[in-house]
């Protein structure tokens, strides 16, 4: 993943993986969707997050789950 768009700091937010340039962890946006909020939720709550940044990791998400299963 592109470190313009996550990065991972042990000095910010104890390390956890965060969308870069802000205190914001990746794992919120996930929680967000467990809890049947919207990106548009996400986003509002999170304004320092850039839509296109959030939209990138769950392209990087979706790309890794699919890679690793088998054909139909």
């Amino acid at each position: 993943m592109d470190a313009t768009i996550i990065s991972r700091d042990p000095e910010i937010m104890s390390g956890a993986l965060c969308f870069t340039g802000t205190r914001v962890p990746v794992q919120n946006l996930f929680d967000y969707f467990e809890g049947s909020s919207s990106l548009a939720d996400f986003l509002e709550d999170f304004p320092s997050v850039k839509r296109e940044a959030a939209v990138a990791v769950l392209e990087a998400a979706r790309t890794s789950l699919f890679a690793d299963a088998a054909p139909a």
